[in-house]
């Protein structure tokens, strides 16, 4: 069966939910960082000066409206001697970077063993450069906050240690050429885009297909999805649209995209081909 709006439990999430504010771990972090701070008879200003922050930037944590950085964590449980209660909660908290919709998929993307993406519209958050990713989040309408665009660049990023993982997940991405030649953030972004791609491109576990422009068939109309197989053998789809977002486990509808997803693979560059085509490309830019 289809799970509405990014969750895997059977249960919806609000499309409007709010941002960093409306996060339940937040809250509960910020709660158990304000205790160890009281505990350790420290005021946020002198906190504050252990840390290197801002006694706003602190408060903000402690209320939940900020998300605070990994390395605050690891300081913030060594200051007040919180014995790895804090830094427990680092994956948990890290992972409310994410827009609500997303957070599940988030999940399941960072356990995966196999991932599988057929992109259309942008290159795929996981190869994606700082510069790309910031050129996107700052064209989102609506707008976004200076420091919500912030937030979810540092979260796009970390999601790009899946490939610094062991053990290796095998991973493929069949990209629109129309992608490729769609400037976004100017053509020095993405000049370094397409180097990225190049560098991705080469490593052992990715392999980058490229549908060209010119093809008369293809199996990917309906748009693009996300196929996931998790380590005890879970195989998920997800599909992303405007406002809303889905994780499919019911097996007839993870085996259409699959299928889908093979033909995409047949009819779009070999990967050496792609990565031929990405050199091309940046000759050109």
């Amino acid at each position: 069966m289809a799970e509405p709006a990014g969750r895997v439990d059977g249960t919806s999430s609000d499309a409007d939910e709010p941002e960093a504010g409306g996060s339940g771990v937040l809250r509960v972090f910020g709660r158990q960082l304000k205790r160890f701070r009281v505990r350790a008879g420290l005021e946020r200003p002198e906190f504050g000066s252990l840390t290197g922050y801002s006694v706003s930037t602190i408060a903000a944590y402690e209320q939940g409206r900020r998300v605070p950085p990994p390395r605050f964590i690891d300081q913030a449980d060594e200051v007040l001697d919180a014995g790895g209660v804090l830094q427990e909660m680092k994956e948990e908290v890290a992972r409310a970077q994410y827009p609500a919709f997303f957070r599940d998929a988030a999940r399941l993307e960072s356990e995966a063993v196999e991932l599988h993406v057929y992109d259309t519209h942008l290159i795929n958050g996981l190869l994606q450069t700082e510069e790309y990713a910031r050129a996107v989040f700052t064209m989102r309408r609506p707008l976004l906050s200076d420091e919500t665009i912030e937030e979810r660049v540092a979260a796009r990023l970390a999601r790009q240690k899946i490939f610094s993982r062991l053990p290796m997940p095998t991973m493929s991405f069949v990209i629109e050429q129309s992608v490729l030649t769609r400037p976004l953030g100017g053509v020095p972004v993405m000049r370094g885009q397409l180097e990225q791609l190049l560098l991705h491109g080469r490593r052992r576990n990715v392999e980058i297909q490229i549908m060209p422009n010119v093809r008369d068939e293809h199996a990917g109309l309906a748009g693009p999805f996300t196929l996931i197989e998790t380590q005890d053998a879970r195989r998920i789809a997800y599909v992303e649209a405007y406002k809303d977002s889905r994780l499919y486990t019911d097996r007839g509808t993870v085996r259409e995209l699959e299928e889908q997803y093979g033909l995409l693979r047949a009819q779009a560059l070999t990967p050496r081909e792609s990565l031929t085509l990405v050199e091309e490309l940046l000759g050109e830019t």
